[in-house]
């Protein structure tokens, strides 16, 4: 409908007038937002102005009939105070603030303009209405989406906590259950061979190997028990980093000749590879204890050939860090992923065989011999230290990694050289 001339003439007279106030309404708007919000206090006039002088460049250019895109900016205008932490209802506030600023100054006009159209000034505030009400909805609508964004953000974020948790629990089930497994195979043991050497006519030979049977059941038990009494530190978080400064080659190369027998035992050799000194900050117990488990586990699967167990700096990639492998010459683990990232605490480990004690006490191969060529099956309390080297390396901020193929298994530590606590202890 086309436009009288008085109504023209007013419509031109107030966009002159809100280029020449235009800092003056931005400024009283934003001491009023400032007082009206505790987020504008944090802000730059900059920031805070954001998208407002453009809204009345806007309201001017719907004045004089030029075309204008105001929705963008206001959805810009939305975002904006999105991710300035805004409150939905304050963006409102600022809005309605920003309408009173304009319709003062609509008010005020006429005492200086007598050849104002009342209609016309009418016309005038109704624009004004329009593109305050299109900016509040559209800033509403953009502040809804990014709100629903991140509340399916959250949601995500907690379906993966909680499958998470349901995969540490099933973990920790197959690791206690798996216990309860060895605890039973190894009491199982002990009654049999306790009620053999009970019999007065057993022959001399069966009473010989039902005692060696029930010391090595003995000493597995404890072994065992011992285990779970540290893994259940571990997981109640009792168990704290006691941070020195040590060498680390030459605890580790005693560690080794102590575990010789055991290798040597089954016919298996232990070496050790690295330089002759290593000095690091650390926790020294449990840095060997992580080594024990997994030279012990090694020793324990592999029917030949033997293990080496090496350390040695990371200079060339990364200079905070040394690293710890133990290698055996073992069948390799099923399943596991070549250099991939150790992600349950039982993955080492090869599924236990039922418990034969039931059906009788059956002599264990000599040592270095392959019986029957049967693949090495879990001994007790396998997957129990592979879940304490699994709590230690969190609790020391180290990196544990898997390689497995036809040729053996690789087991990679990979820890601080030195803790930011510096000495002494520190909780983890």
């Amino acid at each position: 409908m086309p436009k009288s001339p008085e109504t023209l003439l007013t419509f031109g007279l107030f966009a002159d007038l809100l280029t020449r106030r235009r800092e003056a309404i931005l400024q009283r708007w934003e001491q009023g937002a400032r007082e009206r919000s505790s987020v504008a206090g944090t802000l730059s006039m900059t920031h805070l102005r954001d998208l407002m002088p453009k809204v009345l460049e806007i309201f001017e250019r719907r004045l004089r009939a030029l075309p204008d895109d105001l929705k963008e900016e206001n959805l810009e205008h939305g975002s904006h105070r999105w991710q300035q932490g805004y409150p939905l209802r304050e963006v409102m506030e600022e809005w309605a603030w920003l309408q009173r600023c304009v319709l003062d100054e609509l008010e005020a006009f006429p005492r200086d303009h007598s050849e104002v159209n009342p209609d016309a000034l009418s016309r005038v505030r109704q624009i004004w209405l329009e593109v305050c009400s299109q900016g509040m909805a559209d800033s509403a609508e953009r502040y809804a989406e990014l709100q629903k964004a991140e509340a399916a953000g959250v949601l995500r974020d907690l379906q993966i906590a909680l499958a998470e948790m349901k995969e540490l629990e099933r973990q920790r089930a197959a690791a206690w259950h798996e216990a309860a497994h060895d605890l039973r195979g190894n009491v199982g043991l002990v009654t049999t061979t306790a009620a053999i050497l009970t019999e007065e006519e057993a022959p001399d030979g069966l009473r010989h190997k039902a005692m060696t049977i029930l010391q090595s059941s003995v000493f597995s038990l404890q072994h065992l028990l011992e285990d779970l009494m540290s893994l259940a530190r571990l997981e109640a978080g009792r168990e704290q980093r006691h941070v020195e400064r040590f060498d680390a080659a030459a605890r580790l190369r005693a560690l080794c000749l102590s575990l010789e027998p055991a290798a040597h035992e089954r016919g298996l050799y232990l070496r050790t590879e690295g330089p002759d000194n290593l000095w690091v900050e650390g926790d020294a117990a449990k840095v060997l204890r992580i080594v024990q488990n997994l030279a012990l586990n090694a020793i324990r699967y592999t029917p030949a050939g033997g293990v080496t167990v090496s350390w040695a700096e990371t200079w060339e990639r990364d200079t905070e860090r040394w690293l710890i492998r133990v290698r055996d010459t073992g069948p390799g683990i099923p399943g596991s992923p070549i250099a991939g990232e150790l992600r349950e605490a039982t993955v080492g480990a090869v599924k236990a065989e039922e418990d034969e004690s039931s059906q009788g006490v059956e002599p264990a191969p000599e040592p270095g011999t392959t019986e029957g060529a049967r693949p090495p099956v879990q001994r007790p309390g396998e997957g129990i230290g592979l879940s304490i080297v699994k709590r230690l390396c969190e609790l020391l901020d180290a990196g544990l990694e898997l390689a497995s193929g036809a040729e053996g298994s690789l087991f990679q530590v990979v820890l601080p050289r030195r803790y930011g606590s510096g000495g002494g202890e520190a909780a983890k």
